[in-house]
């Protein structure tokens, strides 16, 4: 019988470990702390180094900019984004919270993608956007035509993109529910990835042929 509960309490205890250690952006033990890159400070949170509370100011919680329109015409897609993680607002460390503005030239694309560590929610501000992303297996698409002040969720970790189907310029707000969401763009990851991928390898998973695959790795 105590073999029994003692093996019960283990279970119930790694449980509650693995529910512990899988947690995104976990919620701090203080009111805050502010990022900084400098490894003569005493507490060290999420991967960054907390500012002395007596040093923190204000401007440690502020940033600037996002009224700003981003280049479009910097990249072959047509778009831009502007993201505000724990990099650029020192402040958001531990709150596991950002923000992104993202502009679309006409047509223009932010192409599949996905936030290993965060879900997004998006709404738009002017324009219209073509939306969506894709489960996991068995690959269901989820796909939407948002307008000016529509919202869309991405599930945390899922592929999904956005689309400018207008003939103007638009624009969208994202908030994604961590202060360092990651970024992995699908194209490039798959045919620009340094060292590249074995052609052979994509040429059978996309079933193209080798030549195809050596060409679109040049793209990237």
């Amino acid at each position: 019988m105590k073999k029994v509960v003692s093996y019960l309490v283990t279970v119930a205890l790694l449980a509650l470990a693995s529910s512990l250690a899988s947690a995104y952006d976990p919620s701090p033990l203080q009111d805050f702390c502010v990022a900084i890159n400098n490894t003569n400070s005493a507490v060290f949170v999420n991967g960054k180094f907390c500012k002395d509370p007596t040093l923190v100011t204000a401007n440690d919680f502020f940033f600037s900019g996002l009224n700003i329109p981003g280049n479009t015409a910097a990249n072959k897609v047509g778009s831009s984004v502007n993201l505000v993680n724990v990099d650029k607002l020192p402040g958001l460390n531990t709150l596991g919270i950002s923000l992104a503005r993202l502009d679309f030239a006409p047509y223009g694309l932010n192409p599949p993608h996905t936030h290993p560590r965060g879900t997004e929610l998006l709404v738009v501000i002017e324009g219209t956007l073509l939306v969506g992303f894709v489960t996991s297996n068995p690959n269901k698409l989820f796909t939407k035509v948002l307008n000016k002040g529509d919202v869309f969720v991405f599930p945390i970790g899922l592929i999904h993109f956005q689309f400018n189907v207008g003939k103007t310029n638009a624009v969208a707000f994202a908030g994604l529910s961590s202060q360092n969401p990651g970024l992995i763009t699908i194209a490039n990851a798959v045919f620009g990835s340094n060292p590249p991928i074995n052609p052979d390898v994509l040429a059978k998973a996309f079933q193209l042929d080798k030549n195809v695959v050596e060409y679109l790795q040049k793209q990237f």
